[in-house]
């Protein structure tokens, strides 16, 4: 089993070469998975393996089926 590795949506965006907005619509159209992390839970980190699979996924593949987390 991998372990998870965690950044911040400043690190993915410098990661990935974009915009933190551009990382925050990938959260928000269900490409990336944003976890909610602290004690406030307001900081929003992002699993680098799955950034990693989404760079190694070929680009006409169908979408990612989003998973509901409930609590």
């Amino acid at each position: 089993m991998t372990r998870r590795r965690y950044i911040t949506i400043a690190e993915t965006a410098e990661y990935l070469q974009v915009s933190d907005r551009t990382v925050r619509r990938l959260i928000a159209d269900g490409d990336l998975t944003g976890y909610r992390m602290g004690k406030s839970r307001r900081t929003i980190r992002v699993d680098l393996n799955e950034v990693d699979e989404q760079l190694m996924r070929p680009l006409n593949a169908p979408p990612r089926v989003r998973k509901r987390r409930t609590s």
